[in-house]
């Protein structure tokens, strides 16, 4: 999976600081993350300090002129490709309605983009064309909730509005819930933890997000975490979410095409090394022929 949408109907719950944490830490590794940001407040716009010039640089050109999203991206001083927000796409639902061509139109502009290229999603919390786009678009969903009194409520939302759409997706959509701003000095943080893994078992993440001055201060620099305090607890929470993300395989990266090797044998060793990876490949096989009769004799 290397289109993740990070969503849930609650705001306040830290959809936007995973988002850019997340994308700042792919980035470090080399795997080139296009982020969207698809809430019309502009949140992480502004925080990866993207100025946009008018509405149709921002995603709005997608969804009003099918601008495509090559020509929407701008780099950020983060190194990761953004495409960003604008207030105009608060008008979405209204001006172009609710039908599937809309719906989809951003998973149909995402096929374009480069399969190697993981691609996270900042959707809104408001249930709309941008959210549930972002739904459709996505091979799974990251689904934070911070550990307060409403986090359950907003979880059985996102349950009920999952089920709702698998029945037209035809599939079930992969998710992992997320618990944020975690306090384990407050009674309140471990029974939220405990209630959630107990209905959502192995779809909540393992890693929590702790409630850390850092994660708050970064934004503040147009920083993740990872530049503003590395050492910070929360640049080590967001580090061993993704690393579990990607041992799970819920975050998939696919490494680029290599380019075909440039031979300088002389011609006469071209069917020397064919004889001798055929060698190799009958020798494997019989390996292989070997265990399973000696597998079948044993049982």
């Amino acid at each position: 999976m290397a289109r993740i949408a990070v969503f849930n109907q609650k705001g306040g719950v830290g959809k936007t600081t995973t988002t850019l944490n997340l994308a700042g830490l792919l980035q470090r590794r080399g795997a080139d993350p296009l982020v969207i940001d698809l809430d019309p407040q502009g949140h992480l716009t502004d925080v990866c300090g993207v100025t946009v010039p008018r509405a149709d640089a921002s995603l709005y050109g997608l969804y009003a002129h099918g601008v495509p999203l090559a020509s929407l991206s701008m780099t950020t001083r983060n190194g990761w490709r953004l495409v960003p927000s604008h207030i105009e796409l608060s008008k979405v639902d209204t001006q172009f309605g609710k039908g599937p061509a809309v719906l989809t139109r951003l998973a149909v502009a995402l096929e374009k983009e480069p399969v190697t290229r993981p691609v996270l999603m900042d959707a809104c919390p408001m249930l709309g064309v941008l959210s549930l786009g972002s739904v459709f678009a996505a091979d799974g969903v990251i689904i934070p909730i911070s550990t307060d009194y409403l986090a359950i409520k907003g979880a059985l939302q996102m349950e009920r509005t999952l089920k709702a759409l698998e029945q037209v997706l035809k599939r079930r959509v992969p998710r992992r819930y997320l618990i944020t701003r975690y306090d384990s000095r407050r009674r309140m943080s471990t029974d939220i933890e405990s209630q959630l893994r107990i209905r959502y078992g192995d779809e909540v993440c393992a890693t929590r997000i702790a409630e850390n001055v850092s994660l708050a201060e970064s934004p503040a620099g147009n920083q993740d975490v990872f530049e503003h305090a590395p050492a910070s607890r929360g640049a080590r929470d967001y580090a061993a979410l993704l690393e579990e993300l990607l041992v799970s395989g819920f975050i998939q990266l696919k490494p680029p095409a290599a380019a075909p090797a440039v031979r300088t044998a002389p011609p006469g060793a071209r069917t020397a090394l064919s004889a001798g990876q055929d060698a190799a490949a009958r020798r494997g096989v019989a390996a292989s022929l070997r265990l399973v009769h000696a597998r079948r004799a044993g049982s």
